[in-house]
């Protein structure tokens, strides 16, 4: 690869996503102020897509200004459940009080991904996912949020797909991948066309 390439995340699950699938890459987390500048945008008026793409942007540029010869992906997630943008939870209270008020309703995730070279943006991406949650009784709520704390405290909607949290779910209409927080598919497709990946 003649191109190094930086994912702008400290995410454990995105950075797994790309070394599953032999892409060689580099961890930078970006330092922002995710709050505050979600804040401002909505006091803007933004819509939750695009706070996501502004989100990834920041985080892709910020890593970009350090890194002027590498290829940077930046990413975001938000979740807009009945025109809201939902935050990641400060605690098992917070968890609870979402998952409550999401039971038996659907939600959306909303994944961004950006790519930037120079310290400006040459390829974007906002994908949505659709997500039905089952109706949950207070007590599976609880002993659930008990069981799966250490791992879904990071999480924006307090479940993990991949682990116990695919048990709340009715339906998703969309790709697996945009709810782990990484559109893989249209990302591989545009390093296809870069030459950035073997074929």
């Amino acid at each position: 690869m003649s191109t190094s390439l930086i994912l702008a995340s400290g995410s454990e699950t995105r950075q797994a996503l790309l070394r599953q699938a032999g892409i060689a890459h580099e961890a930078i987390a970006a330092r922002v102020d995710e709050d505050a500048v979600k804040q401002s945008l909505l006091a803007e008026g933004a819509s939750p897509r695009d706070v996501a793409d502004a989100l990834a942007e920041l985080k892709a540029r910020k890593i970009s200004d350090k890194h002027p010869g590498a290829m940077v992906i930046g990413c975001d997630q938000v979740l807009n459940f009945d025109g809201r943008i939902l935050s990641k939870p400060t605690s098992q209270k917070d968890v609870i009080d979402q998952l409550t008020a999401m039971q038996g309703n659907s939600h959306e995730l909303l994944s961004a991904v950006v790519v930037c070279e120079g310290s400006r943006p040459v390829w974007r991406e906002v994908a949505k996912v659709t997500l039905v949650m089952r109706p949950l009784s207070g007590d599976y709520i609880q002993a659930y949020v008990d069981r799966n704390w250490d791992s879904i405290q990071h999480s924006v909607g307090g479940y993990k797909l991949e682990e116990e949290g695919v048990r709340l779910f009715t339906q998703i209409k969309g790709d697996y991948f945009t709810v782990l927080g990484l559109s893989m598919l249209s990302l591989i497709s545009y390093l296809n066309t870069r030459g950035i990946l073997s074929q």
